[in-house]
């Protein structure tokens, strides 16, 4: 199977959002989660997204096409970078915020980014109630296994369970080791033939 990405749009501003017709299903998560560093691996190439050491880096939405699933995975910039301006995060939250006014019936799910290593924390629960309330379907990954202790990943598998009951269940996943990558893989096709 073709699993070939391309990046074929980037948005700056709420103007510049795609409007095309086709399915897709959106990455979020907070800033140095790992969504780049998810997206090279699930494209099998190592500078398809641009990885910074230093979070917030992402301002745009990315949009790649995958050719195996007929649709685009959509990359949305990290959230919760405190250093960042004021004025620049009022910026992206209304990108994101026009993203899913204009998406809501094209977006099959969102992958949301969490690190395994930490609680749940406030900014992410603000981001899935806020799909949950829009009736979008959520699939948590927990990024960042491979430097979790197993008590770690344990807490962090249960905690998500117990808050997103209707969601998929959540997925271990490192970039680094490939950990959960056939699982996002799975889930990403079964999501895009729901909606066929």
């Amino acid at each position: 199977m073709n699993n070939h990405f391309s990046l074929v749009k980037t948005a700056y501003e709420p103007d510049q959002l795609s409007t095309d017709p086709e399915m897709q299903v959106a990455l979020a998560g907070r800033s140095n989660v790992g969504k780049s560093s998810l997206v090279n691996r699930l494209a099998g190439r190592k500078k398809l997204a641009k990885i910074s050491s230093t979070p917030g880096k992402t301002r745009s939405i990315n949009y790649y096409w995958v050719d195996s699933l007929q649709g685009y995975l959509v990359d949305l910039p990290g959230y919760g970078y405190a250093r960042c301006s004021k004025k620049e995060r009022e910026k992206w939250s209304r990108l994101v915020e026009k993203y899913f006014q204009l998406n809501k019936n094209r977006t099959a799910g969102v992958i949301v980014l969490l690190d395994s290593r930490l609680p749940p924390q406030k900014l992410d629960l603000e981001l899935t109630s806020f799909l949950s309330s829009q009736s979008i379907p959520i699939i948590p990954v927990l990024t960042k296994a491979d430097k979790a202790k197993m008590a770690q990943r344990g807490k962090s598998l249960k905690a998500w369970r117990d808050l997103l009951p209707s969601a998929v269940s959540p997925i271990l996943c490192s970039s680094k080791t490939g950990l959960g990558s056939q699982e996002i893989w799975n889930t990403l096709r079964q999501l895009f033939l729901d909606e066929e």
